[in-house]
């Protein structure tokens, strides 16, 4: 099975009409897509009123791919708001718990920053990672070259393997040391992922310029490279039960169109989305 979804519910603007409040946008959604990222879960760990709530806003089919806080994956600066890691690790798991019980609950994406190079420290903290989420699966996207070069490449898609993270495959610009080639290994015969990042070198690593975040994901795909990524999915889909397909490319609010396009490419028609309003004009 094939299920395409974006980042985030929020600014997909092609998506609702003007003045849609934004408690009511996720519902609206779901009547789209059968799968979302949950981004704001990376900023800080969200109240069970928000998870609640989420999942009454979907419908019974539908599931969230939830990123990991970001203490959790060495971006938070400073000293983590918590006593011990193990305290933080607690309390997000806490806060999902709801998501897993309704069965909605794809993964927990950690994505690591550009500077968690492969290393035995790195390396040691992805144990320690995956022996605290326990029971829950998790998926793993790389930002930094090192894991995939010629001489690593094996031996990480091995340990992947090995630990049961679920290998997040990405399409990105390649800017550097701080960007992963496209590596089409699945390491789970129950779900891969994909998150589609556009392929803007000049905003990848841009970080100087005070309009970064707005360029970074500034990027439309066009339909030779949809098609690529058509054949790419369908051969993946023969070792992998799911796949999961995750548009990022929003800095100009192209990744629901995007999505909404590879859908029609790939002929899906999903039963159990929400209701859409009837657009009569």
């Amino acid at each position: 099975m094939i299920l395409v979804g974006v980042t985030g519910w929020g600014d997909h603007q092609s998506l609702y009409t003007e003045g849609t409040k934004s408690t009511n946008k996720l519902k609206l959604y779901s009547g789209y897509f059968p799968v979302v990222e949950v981004d704001a879960s990376f900023y800080a760990i969200q109240p069970l009123k928000n998870y609640q709530k989420w999942i009454k806003d979907t419908p019974d089919r539908f599931s969230f791919v939830i990123k990991a806080y970001q203490g959790m994956t060495g971006h938070a600066r400073g000293k983590i708001p918590f006593e011990t890691t193990k305290e933080m690790f607690d309390l997000f798991k806490e806060s999902i718990r709801p998501v897993m019980e309704a069965g909605k609950m794809k993964a927990v994406l950690f994505q690591y920053p550009p500077w968690f190079e492969c290393n035995k420290e790195s390396v040691q903290m992805l144990r320690f990672t995956r022996e605290m989420m326990e029971g829950i699966p998790v998926a793993l996207e790389f930002r930094h070259q090192s894991w995939f070069t010629d001489e690593m490449k094996d031996k990480t898609i091995d340990f992947m393997r090995d630990e049961q993270w679920i290998h997040t495959i990405c399409d990105e610009p390649q800017a550097g040391q701080g960007s992963v080639p496209t590596v089409l290994e699945p390491t789970s015969s129950d779900v891969t992922i994909i998150r589609l990042h556009g392929r803007n070198v000049h905003g990848w690593n841009n970080h100087g310029q005070a309009n970064w975040r707005e360029v970074r994901y500034l990027y439309r795909y066009n339909e030779i490279e949809l098609l690529e990524w058509k054949q790419h999915v369908e051969a993946l889909e023969k070792q992998s039960r799911e796949i999961v397909v995750l548009f990022n490319n929003n800095s100009g609010g192209d990744a629901a169109d995007n999505a909404r396009q590879f859908i029609d490419m790939l002929h899906l028609d999903y039963e159990g989305l929400s209701p859409r309003q009837l657009d009569l004009f």
